[in-house]
């Protein structure tokens, strides 16, 4: 069987079971049980497919008609140009969340903090970006911490980044010039509808607190604000629903210049704020 055939009976089976962008997934499938970069498949579709690739290929459909994400299957993310290893303990990153990042690179940094890291895209792309920086990431989930240590061995950052099992603020201590969170923020009621994908797949502490969804930027607001330098910036990823409530939540704790981002599709994504250069904070690290 050749790799076009076996990608065009992916895609059908993929579809019946009403996987959305089926034959794209095939394709990465595919390259994954080939061993090859997903960009190089297209020069190898006219070969024929060995027998061991074809095992794993199906065994990946299998999970993929499940509804397991492709990036669990694989085992890996492209996130900001880099690959990050990615389980079942972390989020899937996706591609809204570069819009924090950009948002974090618009000034420099010396100290970061980002809470909730799961795989620690935000913090080690951030870092990878700005080489004099340094930075912490901490999760209350020790398997999430695991998979981020492991993403910054392989990212050679591992000089210039600690790692904290905390919940939130409560076992951080010190001082940021910036400090990034992409926390859970789906609400109780929001959770049915989600994809199977995110439902089945990914954990549930770092999708959704319950009650309305805000829960998480309550505590941040509160604890966050008082890490941060004079100066020091505040910004978290969002719902598109939720701008006005967590800029009123940053803007209670005594932030300023509170902002909102807007991700490529147009939705409101990222709320960005500062502390007050007069806040009285020591300005050492």
């Amino acid at each position: 069987m050749t790799g076009h055939d076996s990608l065009a009976a992916a895609a059908l089976r993929l579809r019946a079971v009403g996987v959305e962008d089926a034959l794209r997934d095939a394709r990465v499938l595919l390259a994954f049980a080939l061993g090859l970069p997903a960009d190089r498949l297209t020069l190898h579709l006219a070969d024929a497919v060995p027998a061991a690739a074809l095992a794993r290929f199906d065994v990946a459909l299998e999970a993929r008609a499940r509804r397991q994400p492709v990036a669990q299957i694989t085992g890996q993310r492209l996130f900001w140009g880099r690959s990050f290893a990615v389980t079942q303990d972390v989020l899937d990153p996706r591609p809204e969340t570069e819009t924090l990042v950009a948002a974090a690179l618009e000034q420099n940094f010396v100290k970061m903090l980002d809470l909730g890291t799961g795989s620690g895209c935000i913090l080690l792309s951030c870092l990878a970006e700005c080489p004099e920086a340094q930075g912490m990431g901490v999760d209350l989930s020790a398997p999430a911490l695991a998979v981020a240590q492991g993403n910054a061995e392989r990212l050679g950052l591992t000089s210039r980044c600690t790692w904290a099992q905390s919940d939130w603020c409560a076992e951080v201590a010190g001082r940021f010039d910036l400090i990034t969170a992409n926390p859970p923020y789906i609400a109780a009621s929001e959770m049915a509808a989600l994809a199977p994908e995110v439902r089945r797949w990914e954990p549930v502490m770092a999708l959704t607190p319950g009650g309305d969804g805000l829960a998480a930027y309550r505590i941040i607001a509160r604890q966050a604000s008082l890490l941060l330098l004079p100066g020091g910036r505040l910004m978290v990823e969002i719902g598109p629903t939720q701008a006005a409530s967590v800029a009123a939540l940053f803007g209670a704790a005594g932030l300023t210049g509170i902002e909102i981002r807007r991700d490529l599709d147009g939705r409101d994504r990222v709320v960005l704020a500062i502390r007050s250069p007069s806040a009285g904070l020591s300005d050492q690290f």
